[in-house]
């Protein structure tokens, strides 16, 4: 009689078929969401591509006015190639010239001259192997003491901004949630920042998901039981070497 009672005790309830239905209705959609969404996302990147670039072929050298169907890809391609030709052509003395003269005629646009440098230095701040930009996760107190807020370091702060300081100060960049193409640039002392062991990428998937992906610790198991945050005494996690 005592094992029947035990027996019965630890017995699962039976799942209806409505909840049966249920369970693999989210399972599908667990399974087929990510699948779907990043194919459509792809899908639209070529779509924008084929519809601006292949339209600016002449009739007689697209390929689409001699067969019967549109060749998928084609505008991404020829938008690599482009670029491509491009930087090849500015690697050499005529290309370096041609560079030249259109930086001089960029800067001697009374609007477009400050739009045009900006973007320049962006860019060759971004694409430089050398740039540190967006390479460390920091987590530090904002917008008050006992919040924390998670960020990207963007570089050393240089310049007026840290002749302005007496202390040494990093910028950092602080995206909106789930929309990380917006935020804030605050530029926060060195020592009130902690470096995180997550990669750039697993950051982007935290903020995105709103906090729904938190990334593994991948540390060893005696590191993780040591915080690198203490309540009314903060210590930091050893910075980069390379910054």
């Amino acid at each position: 009689m005592a094992k029947k009672l035990q027996k019965r005790r630890f017995t699962h309830p039976k799942r209806t078929l409505l909840g049966r239905m249920r369970a693999y209705f989210f399972a599908g959609i667990l399974i087929t969401a990510p699948i779907g969404i990043s194919l459509w996302i792809a899908w639209g990147i070529i779509n924008f591509f084929d519809d601006n670039v292949v339209s600016l072929l002449p009739q007689k050298y697209n390929p689409e006015s001699y067969l019967p169907l549109q060749i998928p890809g084609l505008g991404l391609v020829l938008t690599i190639a482009t670029l491509t030709l491009i930087g090849w052509l500015t690697a050499g003395l005529m290309g370096r010239w041609l560079v030249r003269m259109t930086e001089n005629l960029m800067a001697r646009m009374p609007v477009i001259s400050n739009i045009y440098s900006a973007i320049k230095q962006i860019m060759e701040t971004v694409l430089s192997q050398k740039s540190n930009s967006f390479r460390y996760v920091v987590l530090f107190e904002y917008p008050r003491k006992g919040i924390w807020t998670m960020g990207f370091v963007t570089g050393t702060t240089k310049g007026e901004v840290q002749n302005a300081i007496d202390e040494e100060m990093i910028n950092v960049f602080v995206p909106t949630t789930p929309n990380p193409t917006s935020g804030f640039l605050l530029f926060v002392p060195k020592c009130d920042l902690h470096y995180l062991a997550m990669s750039p990428e697993e950051g982007f998937k935290m903020l995105v998901s709103t906090g729904i992906v938190t990334p593994v610790d991948k540390r060893s198991g005696d590191i993780k039981n040591q915080p690198i945050i203490f309540v009314g005494g903060a210590e930091s996690a050893p910075k980069p070497e390379s910054m």
